[in-house]
């Protein structure tokens, strides 16, 4: 039992260490408050990708809310992929309440070869500058320091390119699995090379998949093999901020499709309403095709069909803005063989993902089509063990896929704190 003069100097200490507490958490609620609110968006696959608690452990020097509406300043990061087979990224600073209408876009390109540690830090660089108009208006702005990192044995040299803007890619990959009446194994090999400059973008492509299925019976054994050949090609031309010029060819083969060896060449026009420019924050494109096709089928068609020729068109509507309600995808694209327009296939695809109100999310995405134009189809019904295993192509009328859900956050608008405990 403590005696009266112990439980004063405890109570003493106690009074001062709550004193304490009370004084820092006062501190700490004061700058909180004088504080930037920032809503980082980067978190959706439609905008790209960072990390977002190194952001916070990096970046202390502001509020991170979780509601765009609450925030001052709303970050948000787009990414397309650049012709060195990376990805540029652009940073929008999108100011908002005090500082609406102080907009700002900061952009980089990573290499092919950059690590995820090495994208996040670049990332960091430039956010960081960013914040730096906004913080200034803020009560912390004394506390910051700038520093300037300069290399003294860095000298100026002028960049000679030996592959002269060509990118060539090489990827093989292979699975396998079974067990004691079954086993599955494939392959998969793809060749690419690109170059893409602001005048002109070649893509070229080899790919190769095999799979072989083989099952063991009570009374027989059975192996079934599924394989694709095809070259892909791509040119166009640059001619000004809203039209492109350019030809697209696929020459290959597929037992899954009913062909012994297919080849098409068309050449198209495309039209974006806004400049490509703007490409990372809306774009509107009308693109038309016309060309030719050779078919060379595996088996008689439900035409009649060994071998044709044919000559057909495309059409494609597509549409896509990112804001900080959120982004908007959708496009209509349609091809219609010309000897026949019954023979049609329409596809439409929209993806949206909406913050209604404070906290609410809303996200759906879909696609459906229409198959008129499945001239590839053999005459001769699939067995029960060829659509089962998806061994060959059936007739359809229609295909279609949807997504939807909602998401709801609420509590306190603040979620500056990291704890990655537990989180594995």
């Amino acid at each position: 039992m403590l005696n009266f003069k112990q439980q004063i100097i405890i109570s003493f200490l106690f009074f001062l260490f709550l004193n304490f507490n009370v004084t820092g958490q006062t501190d700490t609620t004061s700058l909180r408050n004088s504080a930037l609110k920032i809503f980082l968006d980067c978190e959706y696959p439609d905008y790209g990708s960072c990390d977002v608690e190194f952001m916070k452990r990096e970046i202390a020097f502001v509020n991170y809310v979780r509601d765009r509406k609450e925030a001052q300043v709303h970050i948000m990061i787009t990414r397309q992929n650049a012709a060195n087979g990376g990805k540029k990224y652009d940073i929008l600073f999108l100011g908002q309440k005090e500082f609406i209408n102080e907009n700002d876009t900061l952009s980089f390109v990573s290499m092919a070869d950059n690590t995820e540690d090495e994208i996040r830090d670049k990332q960091l660089i430039y956010i960081k500058l960013g914040l730096i108009k906004y913080v200034s208006h803020t009560n912390i702005a004394e506390l910051l320091d700038i520093n300037f990192k300069k290399n003294e044995e860095e000298k100026e040299e002028i960049v000679k390119d030996k592959w002269n803007s060509w990118v060539f890619n090489i990827n093989a990959n292979t699975w396998f699995n079974g067990q004691s009446t079954n086993s599955n194994s494939n392959l998969w090999t793809r060749i690419s090379a690109k170059k893409i400059t602001p005048d002109w973008k070649y893509t070229f492509s080899i790919n190769n998949s095999y799979s072989e299925l083989y099952y063991d019976f009570d009374t027989s054994d059975t192996t079934f093999v599924n394989k694709s050949n095809s070259i892909n090609g791509l040119i166009v031309k640059s001619l000004n901020e809203h039209w492109s010029l350019g030809g697209s060819f696929d020459i290959g083969n597929s037992t899954y499709r009913n062909f012994d060896f297919s080849n098409q060449i068309y050449p198209a026009i495309e039209y974006n309403i806004y400049p490509y420019s703007q490409s990372s924050e809306k774009q509107m494109t009308f693109m038309f095709a016309t060309g030719y096709e050779y078919a060379d089928y595996i088996e008689l068609t439900s035409y009649f069909k060994m071998k044709e020729n044919l000559a057909f068109s495309k059409l494609a509507i597509a549409y896509e803005t990112k804001k900080e309600w959120g982004s908007i995808e959708t496009s209509i694209k349609g091809l219609v063989y010309l000897h026949d327009i019954s023979k049609y296939d329409l596809t439409f695809f929209t993806k949206l993902n909406i913050r209604i109100i404070k906290g609410l999310s809303f996200n759906v995405s879909g696609r459906a089509s229409l198959l008129r134009a499945q001239l590839n189809i053999p005459q001769q019904s699939a067995s029960y063990e060829d659509v089962l295993l998806r061994q060959k192509q059936i007739a359809s009328n229609y295909s279609y896929y949807m997504s939807a859900g909602l998401s709801y956050t609420f509590g306190s608008i603040y979620n500056n704190i990291v704890n990655p405990r537990f989180d594995n």
